[in-house]
């Protein structure tokens, strides 16, 4: 099993910052190679890009949650939860034995 893990391209988990503007500032962020990867595949579902993609999220988490504590976080567990769905997965709103 470690193989599948230890033997990934290095490349994958090297970070990249990139620069976008989101609600009119611009920002930075910083996020793992392979992560940038699977938000450019989502945006391309999507017809955008991924900088209009990742301004969509932020726009949907605000109205929705009022505030996003760790915005480079929220779009980690976005990819993953994205590629459970394209597997055919059952995602789960909350975490198995979260409180509420």
């Amino acid at each position: 099993m470690c193989e599948l893990y230890v033997k990934a391209d290095p490349i994958l988990y090297e970070s990249r910052s990139r620069s976008l503007r989101i609600r009119g500032v611009v920002t930075t962020l910083r996020l793992e190679n392979q992560f940038w990867d699977i938000l450019r595949e989502i945006a391309e579902v999507d017809g955008m890009t991924t900088n209009q993609l990742i301004a969509k999220l932020y726009e949907e988490v605000m109205d929705f949650r009022g505030e996003v504590v760790n915005f480079a976080s929220f779009l980690r567990v976005s990819c993953t939860r994205y590629l459970a769905q394209k597997a055919g997965r059952q995602v789960p709103l909350r975490m198995v034995g979260a409180a509420g």
